[in-house]
């Protein structure tokens, strides 16, 4: 039986995103895109408002969707049953600005102002790690040790002479800090340090997901703006790889992916029995995929008053705003400060 779940994110520009969790063939229909069933139902996204889709499970599709998608300018991020990212479908850059790709290749080459934007960037995720460390000492949790060693490290980000140092001392700096993760959950979590391929228990896995999902969603963000998606600065631009979004990512990754996560499990609203293991291996079980999603979106949708600009500005609005930064920085105009959480 086919599961269907929608999740719509509802911007201030008016757009939406929608998550879909099924099986079933995903086709142009009179001006909508429609997910039909193997029973006959059928769900239409409304082509008109969408901002992106990210589909789950194993959804066919055809050549006349995609083209459509690409004429409408329409991201597709793709997950396999696990949750695993597999890819994107990146519609045709028509927003392109040929003086910024120069900019952004010559600058890449040039060490120094890489290294200073790629400094920038760890700045910033490490001023957001330690923001929320501090968030749960005031409530009484005994973090002082960590925060300590991370702002000793933070101080060395300076003073780094290569990538290859700085992302050293970011290995360093992550390493603390996940190692902290234990004293904020109010409950025993099996957890000790992040373990990636392949995620080895529940806390990396939803660490993993809500990575993919962050990725996805900044990749989508830079999209719409004139940057080349290719070309990044703190990790290494390579082949068939996206290395800006993860660039871009790192700093909010501690709102929109570590601050989820310690909801989700202190509110109790992902549990072990949510996730299955074997083989060395964890991930969440569908009913959990939806819970987490549905907190991701929740999520980029919240407001908060920007500082700058005075008026109320979505937590996803704030990833395209960076990369705006970015750009005016990379065309000399004003110099980019990272974003900083100030709540």
């Amino acid at each position: 039986m086919l599961t269907l779940n929608i999740v719509i994110v509802k911007e201030r520009c008016f757009m939406e995103s929608f998550y879909l969790f099924s099986s079933g063939e995903l086709k142009r229909k009179d001006n909508v895109i429609r997910l039909n069933r193997a029973d006959g139902a059928y769900k239409d996204i409304k082509i008109e408002v969408a901002r992106d889709i990210f589909l789950f499970g194993e959804v066919q599709t055809n050549t006349k969707c995609l083209n459509y998608l690409s004429e409408k300018k329409i991201p597709v991020h793709f997950f396999n049953y696990y949750g695993f990212y597999t890819g994107t479908f990146y519609p045709r850059e028509k927003n392109v600005s040929g003086t910024l790709l120069i900019k952004q290749v010559l600058i890449y080459e040039q060490a120094k102002r890489r290294l200073g934007l790629a400094q920038k960037f760890v700045s910033g995720a490490t001023y957001n790690c330690l923001r929320n460390l501090k968030y749960y000492l005031r409530r009484d949790r005994k973090l002082t040790a960590e925060i300590n060693q991370i702002e000793t490290l933070k101080k060395i980000i300076p003073r780094t002479e290569s990538v290859t140092e700085l992302m050293g001392i970011e290995g360093d700096i992550h390493r603390i800090y996940y190692g902290a993760w234990q004293k904020i959950f109010n409950k025993d979590v099996d957890f000790d340090k992040r373990v990636r391929r392949p995620p080895n228990n529940m806390v990396n896995a939803l660490i993993s997901f809500l990575n993919m999902m962050a990725y996805s969603v900044c990749l989508s963000e830079i999209y719409v703006s004139q940057l080349n998606p290719t070309i990044s600065y703190l990790h290494t631009s390579m082949e068939r790889r996206f290395s800006l979004c993860l660039d871009i990512s790192e700093i909010f990754k501690p709102l929109l992916v570590d601050r989820i996560i310690f909801s989700l499990i202190n509110r109790n609203v992902i549990k072990e029995t949510d996730f299955e293991t074997g083989s060395n291996y964890c991930y969440m079980k569908s009913s959990a995929m939806k819970k987490v999603t549905q907190a991701f979106d929740e999520y980029l949708q919240k407001t908060v008053t920007h500082r700058s600009l005075g008026r109320k500005v979505s937590y996803r609005r704030m990833i395209r705003l960076e990369c705006y930064k970015l750009i005016k920085d990379l065309m000399d105009e004003k110099e980019y400060v990272p974003f900083q959480l100030w709540w």
